[in-house]
């Protein structure tokens, strides 16, 4: 199920849509009432919006026209529309975090990140459906319904940025914005066939809810369908935040010349990967060595204390979220309306265990800068078996079973919540249903550029199919 035509936006990625735009070739209006169309005819499949401020969007893209008629810069991504996660404020709209605990009031003003991304150009159709509070791998709500895969509708779009990601994979939006606190950018981005990835902790700029807890794990980003999209948005608002304790991710244009390091493994701190996603990973493995890369076996950083704490860590997030609701959100604020699954996650918690599991995991970094002394990159899947057809993690189900199901697909990656560190998934397999398999490389603190570099030679080598009615050149 997609949406891409013949209209203003046709199969173009952002980076595509936003040069049509300032060469004037297209209207952002045009492109604008072009992604509310599409928008509008998959209304009812995907569940993949929260809500949308059409006439806000539309006055936006008037100012973009006129703006580049007077011929002064309104940023790169000008006039490209996209949709903000439900977990970050946008004026006019609600912020409800995927669940139904909220009052339906909208926030008075942009939260840090939108602010950022308007200040390039962007514009916000509305809000993208999430799991509740990002907990769950897979958005399925019990009154508005389940975020289902273009791919296959009878499969989950993953989570938790999962209405971004099924929204980009069909055509209605060219990029949009997601975040990833344990794998919220990556795992949609995998089973939706898109580029993920999720910035070093600290790069660019989060919400007050999300930078409050004592172990900061979410990062901002974007899911895109090409890695040139991916590179330009990280070019584009690390510029624009200035951020002075990184390496700056620069310009990257096209494949990093220089002979890569990469460490391989296939089993998570959870447990191993499925038998064809091992496989799968050994073809990865296999192309890069034919394209000059050295890969050897390693043992992936998270161990299994480390995914002990980790999952503590988590139930803890979950606990805080009951216990604290309503002091941060008002007396509209109505616990019994979460979902089992976050009760229960939060009723699981240990309090007297979390200072030592804290202090283990702010130190799990020293692991992976031992291994990022040998390699350059660490190559792993994405998840750790095919995309799970819708219902297998649902959140009405035993509570046990679906963590238990839960950890199984995702272990992989919590990785780099814990450490900090950057990590890309790209599309680069299928699964034995044909729906896309991810491969992730993790690379030491501030090297997104390596990332984007190898993401450029692989999707030159190995280019994915999108949905698109025709492939983009």
């Amino acid at each position: 199920m997609h949406a891409f035509s013949d209209d203003a936006l046709g199969d173009l990625d952002a980076t595509g849509v936003a040069e049509a735009i300032r060469s004037r070739r297209v209207a952002a209006v045009e492109v604008i009432d072009a992604a509310l169309e599409r928008a509008h005819r998959l209304d009812g499949t995907l569940n993949a919006w929260e809500v949308r401020d059409e006439p806000a969007a539309r006055r936006s893209a008037a100012a973009v026209d006129r703006a580049l008629d007077a011929g002064t810069d309104p940023g790169f991504f000008a006039g490209v529309p996209t949709a903000i996660k439900d977990n970050s404020d946008m004026v006019g709209l609600p912020t409800r975090n995927g669940c139904d605990a909220y009052p339906n009031d909208p926030r008075p003003a942009d939260g840090p990140f939108v602010r950022l991304l308007r200040s390039t150009g962007a514009i916000p159709l509305g809000k993208s459906r999430m799991s509740e509070y990002g907990l769950a791998a897979s958005a399925e709500h019990p009154r508005l319904g389940a975020v289902a895969s273009p791919w296959d509708l009878e499969r989950t779009a993953g989570a938790s940025s999962s209405g971004a990601a099924a929204l980009v994979a069909a055509g209605v939006l060219p990029f949009a914005h997601a975040n990833d606190g344990g794998g919220s950018i990556r795992i949609p981005a995998a089973v939706n066939g898109l580029v993920g990835l999720k910035p070093t902790r600290g790069r660019l700029p989060l919400d007050a809810l999300l930078r409050t807890p004592p172990l900061v794990l979410v990062a901002n980003g974007v899911v895109t369908r090409s890695v040139r999209d991916t590179a330009a948005f990280l070019r584009e608002t690390d510029a624009i935040v200035g951020n002075g304790t990184f390496e700056p991710v620069g310009d990257v244009t096209g494949p990093n010349p220089a002979r890569l390091r990469i460490g391989m493994f296939t089993d998570s701190a959870y447990g191993p990967a499925a038998p064809d996603v091992r496989v799968a990973t050994e073809r990865t493995a296999t192309l890069l060595e034919s394209l000059g890369h050295r890969v050897d076996e390693v043992a992936g950083p998270l161990t299994a204390q480390y995914a002990d704490d980790f999952l503590l860590y988590w139930r803890a997030l979950a606990a805080l979220i009951v216990r604290s609701g309503r002091l941060l959100h008002g007396r509209g604020w109505d616990a019994d309306r979460l979902d089992d699954f976050t009760r229960s996650l939060a009723a699981s918690f240990e309090p007297r265990r979390l200072p030592a599991a804290v202090r283990r995991l702010r130190g799990a970094r020293r692991d992976s800068d031992r291994l990022y002394a040998t390699y350059d990159v660490l190559l792993c899947p994405t998840l750790g078996h095919e995309t799970p057809k819708l219902g297998h993690l649902d959140p009405s189900l035993p509570f046990e079973t679906v963590l238990q199901r839960t950890v199984d697909w995702v272990g992989f990656t919590p990785i780099q919540n814990v450490t900090g560190e950057p990590a890309i998934t790209l599309p680069l397999e299928r699964d034995a249903n044909g729906m896309p398999l991810g491969m992730m490389f993790g690379a030491a603190t501030g090297r997104e550029s390596v990332l984007l570099g190898l993401a450029y030679e692989l999707e030159r080598a190995a280019p994915w199919p999108t949905l698109a009615v025709s492939p983009r050149p």
